[in-house]
């Protein structure tokens, strides 16, 4: 029995090896039969000798790759991890999404493919004008940028045009991101694991996708990496080619977030960035990098911006009403005006 540590530098190492909720840790642990784990910012495999160490090669491979400054794709990574780079075939080391061969146009598409052109997603029409250019936009352009308050449609009309993308073979993935910003909770203190705690982050997302889509179908998209939803921090040195990335609650990332990710956008792919301005949980001096990358990129050839106001609320139609009381000054204080008045 071995036991071996792997320096790590950063911990976006950390999430570059162990994969989207420790995703590629799990697959590394049953291919390899190792223990797998980080401590004190660094990675420490247990197992027998030859696992650990071809456990460790694959690994310091990555990092070597990575640390070089290279845009490394999820086929790449995941192949390294897998054991593509070493030869070795069986079915637990295989890539979790396989890279197709060279084929003849007669060959049948990858499952996957057939099955979202397949999907029986749900019908979706704007109902407003802004919603309907915002629509149109997310068709002519690579990145769109929709601006807007609560319950006008921005993140579910995203997702539909995703859907949609899927469906005729326009885009082969759906990625899905937000900042993981606590509103006035700490992510420490809820319980459960990782996964459980990022859960509820996740949800809004959950809920668009299954109003859309049967659960089934999302569930077996998701299995085939059709479908991905992560947390922001998730998508650092990645290169998202022919996907349809959606970027929701925008103006919860910071500048420095928000150039990282728009910079991931890669060949046949889409953008969509949605928030709402008015509504960030950034703290302190932190400055919103929304309305910082619209100033610069309004204008650009391929950028598109959509803006959403209270008209276009879809929700319970209080929420309108809502968002207009918070528009104005707030009310005086509950007795000020008796006191007054009994002064006079």
């Amino acid at each position: 029995m071995t036991e071996i540590t792997i320096p790590l530098r950063s911990n976006d190492e950390a999430i570059l090896v162990l994969g989207p909720y420790d995703r590629y840790a799990k697959l590394l642990r049953q291919a390899l039969g190792i223990e797998l784990f980080t401590r004190r910012g660094n990675i420490r495999i247990k197992g027998e000798d030859s696992c650990v160490g071809e456990a460790r090669e694959r690994i310091e491979h990555l990092l070597g790759k990575a640390r070089k400054g290279r845009e490394l794709e999820v086929q790449e990574v995941e192949s390294i991890l897998m054991g593509g780079s070493s030869g070795l075939t069986t079915p637990e080391q295989q890539p979790l999404v396989t890279r197709a061969a060279p084929r003849r146009a007669s060959a049948p598409p990858p499952p996957s493919r057939v099955a979202a052109r397949a999907l029986r997603s749900r019908p979706v029409e704007p109902r407003t004008e802004n919603q309907r250019a915002y629509f149109d936009l997310m068709s002519s352009r690579d990145l769109v940028f929709a601006l807007g308050v609560a319950g006008t449609g921005k993140t579910f009309l995203a997702v539909a045009a995703a859907v949609a993308g899927l469906r005729t073979g326009e885009v082969q993935r759906l990625i899905i991101t937000r900042p993981v910003v606590e509103a006035g909770e700490h992510l420490g203190f809820l319980p459960g694991d990782l996964q459980d705690k990022l859960d509820p982050y996740m949800r809004p997302i959950y809920d668009a996708l299954h109003t859309l889509l049967d659960a089934d179908d999302v569930a077996r998209l998701e299995e085939n990496n059709v479908i991905e939803i992560a947390p922001l921090a998730y998508m650092r040195g990645r290169t998202l080619s022919d996907a349809f990335v959606i970027l929701d609650e925008g103006q919860n990332a910071t500048v420095g977030q928000m150039k990282m990710f728009l910079t991931r956008l890669g060949e046949r792919s889409k953008m969509v960035v949605t928030g709402d301005p008015s509504q960030t949980d950034l703290v302190g001096s932190q400055k919103s990098g929304l309305l910082d990358a619209v100033s610069r990129l309004r204008g650009f050839q391929g950028v598109g911006v959509a803006e959403l106001d209270k008209r276009d609320i879809v929700r319970h139609p209080l929420v309108a009403n809502i968002v207009r009381a918070y528009e104005g000054p707030p009310p005086a204080k509950a007795g000020q005006g008796e006191e007054s008045g009994g002064r006079s």
